[in-house]
């Protein structure tokens, strides 16, 4: 009896492990049978006429696979007339032809990579995308991921960059969209930014730049100039994240089985690991995925579900602020009704919002300074220019011509560089340092006026005994409505302060934007919110006019 319970224990097993086996595909075998009934189904007469088409199935009707790819980022996409090489697109091509279709490209960077999929532009985006789990809502990554990169700090050698400690208060250079670009703004760096990754290397060079922010790999051809080399270096790196090919989230659910399988199968064949090496770029990354996909355990059609076989994404999700649903659900409110994609990730994020806050108390503040020494220098200078000392009435004069002959750019610049010799950078030096500039560029032109009115009360009749300190209040009080002018330009011309580094508004929102989506709306804010400032000022000057005014009718 015990023999014959142990011979059908035996053959329950091996029932059990024949029954396992067969539920447990090879992906090979996975994919053909998903590629054969997507074919069958694009053969049925009148499928690929039909509206809302699977992808898949539209991919086999049009025997096309459009995919996205970078022109302009060496050893993974670029363009030389109607030569396409790289890395991305190599692995494009490889899965077109895996499917049987013919690849077509489309020009993409990482500001439009993700709309063109959204819009059904394209099928696939292969453009040097790292998957993090704010993209989840965007877009569906391939699993499992096809390269692996993190983002560098690149500067020229001399300048002494080692940790986060030492970007406070410098100027990056960055990629539009690039989400490491939240980090960097985070450790008070500024930013500039860029569409293409290709100009960083170029701007570092012709020292646009001083440093620059984007992914290891991009950088890797550029460290095999030797003129580059010699100028600049890695200072450090930080947000190593995996890259994933990705598709649309609605309609390419059979797409991205059947590209999920196809990469587990490049990975295990080693043709990822080919293409890396026919392009020169590191293959570790590759060299240890093809041991995870070879693996037993991996190596199934459920592999690339399996958490165990699978890159996690990187967790980029920012710090929610209180009133972030509340925004979310009053721009869809707004789309709902008008039409308008409403976007205001300051209000969503705190990054975001402390950067948002920042910007309009910097931006008050820069306001009411340069108004205040707008006011100052018009009188002083205006003082100075009615000397009856030509030692002091001859330089006064000579510096208001400059002023008023230089470029608003070129005395902030300067502003800046006479401020930065005396105090080490800050958010503080370059508020000041615009003021000054604001003030005296705006000030000169007032005080010339006051200057004009000091010469023509000294010549009208009885003036002459007036005090000098009398005098120059009647000529302030005449040149009311130059000075309102020029007060009101002044708070005008606050956000050309961001071309120093000042941290105003407009600095914020370009942060901003750098990692958030809803450019139009932010900048629309914008403007709001210089209108209201400007309405507000011009309402306080022309109370500033009547006052002056009516002192002049007095006097």
């Amino acid at each position: 009896m015990r023999l014959v319970v142990r011979v059908a224990a035996m053959f329950a097993g091996m029932f059990l492990l024949i029954g396992a086996g067969a539920r447990a595909e090879t992906p090979d075998a996975a994919l053909a049978k998903l590629i054969d009934d997507a074919r069958r189904e694009a053969a049925t007469p009148g499928t690929c006429s039909q509206a809302g088409l699977d992808r898949l199935v539209r991919i086999f009707c049009d025997q096309k696979l459009r995919t996205g790819v970078r022109e302009y980022y060496p050893l993974f996409g670029t363009r030389e007339g109607q030569t396409r090489s790289g890395y991305d697109v190599d692995v494009a091509r490889a899965v077109a032809k895996h499917l049987g279709v013919e690849p077509v490209f489309t020009r993409v960077n990482a500001a439009s990579r993700i709309p063109l999929l959204a819009d059904d532009k394209i099928d696939l985006t292969i453009a040097t995308m790292g998957h993090n789990a704010q993209r989840d809502s965007q877009v569906r990554f391939i699993r499992p991921h096809y390269y692996q990169s993190e983002t560098i700090i690149v500067g020229p050698k001399a300048v002494p960059v080692r940790d986060w400690r030492d970007i406070a208060g410098r100027t990056v250079c960055v990629t539009i969209g690039n989400n490491s670009n939240a980090q960097i703004v985070a450790h008070n760096a500024r930013l500039m930014l860029f569409d293409e990754a290709g100009l960083l290397p170029d701007k570092l060079k012709d020292e646009t730049c001083t440093l620059a922010a984007q992914d290891d790999s991009f950088f890797d051809y550029y460290f095999t100039e030797p003129g580059f080399a010699d100028r600049f270096n890695r200072k450090f790196g930080f947000a190593q994240l995996p890259w994933g090919m990705a598709v649309a989230l609605n309609g390419s659910d059979r797409l991205a089985r059947a590209l999920d399988l196809t990469s587990q199968i490049f990975h295990r064949d080693g043709v990822f690991l080919a293409i890396a090496k026919e392009n020169r770029i590191s293959t570790g990354f590759l060299e240890g995925q093809r041991q995870v996909w070879s693996s037993a355990a991996c190596n199934t059609d459920k592999g690339t579900s399996d958490p165990a076989c699978i890159l996690p994404a990187l967790n980029t999700t920012l710090e929610p602020t209180r009133y972030a649903k509340q925004v979310a659900e009053f721009e869809k409110w707004v789309e709902a009704r008008t039409g308008i994609a409403l976007q205001l990730p300051m209000f969503k994020t705190m990054p975001a919002w402390l950067l948002f806050k920042a910007g309009i108390i910097n931006s008050l503040v820069l306001v009411a300074g340069a108004l205040a020494a707008t006011l100052a220098f018009s009188i002083a200078l205006g003082a100075v220019q009615s000397s009856r000392s030509a030692v002091i009435r001859w330089p006064a004069r000579g510096l208001v011509i400059v002023l008023q002959s230089s470029p608003v750019v070129l005395t902030l610049v300067i502003a800046a560089a006479v401020a930065q010799a005396f105090f080490a950078y800050s958010s503080a030096v370059a508020i000041g340092a615009a003021i000054v500039a604001l003030g005296l560029m705006n000030g000169s032109n007032a005080g010339q006026a006051i200057a004009e009115a000091m010469h023509t009360l000294r010549t009208e009749r009885g003036s002459a005994s007036i005090p000098t300190l009398e005098l120059l209040s009647r000529a302030v009080s005449r040149s009311a409505t130059q000075i309102v002018s020029f007060l009101i330009n002044a708070a005008k011309g606050t956000p050309i302060a961001s071309f120093i580094g000042a941290p105003e508004l407009l600095s914020a929102l370009t942060d901003i934007t750098s990692f958030a989506s809803g450019r139009a709306s932010t900048y629309s804010l914008l403007l709001i919110f210089y209108v209201v400032v400007v309405i507000v000022v011009v309402w306080l000057c022309g109370k500033l006019r009547d006052a002056l005014e009516r002192r002049q009718v007095v006097a």
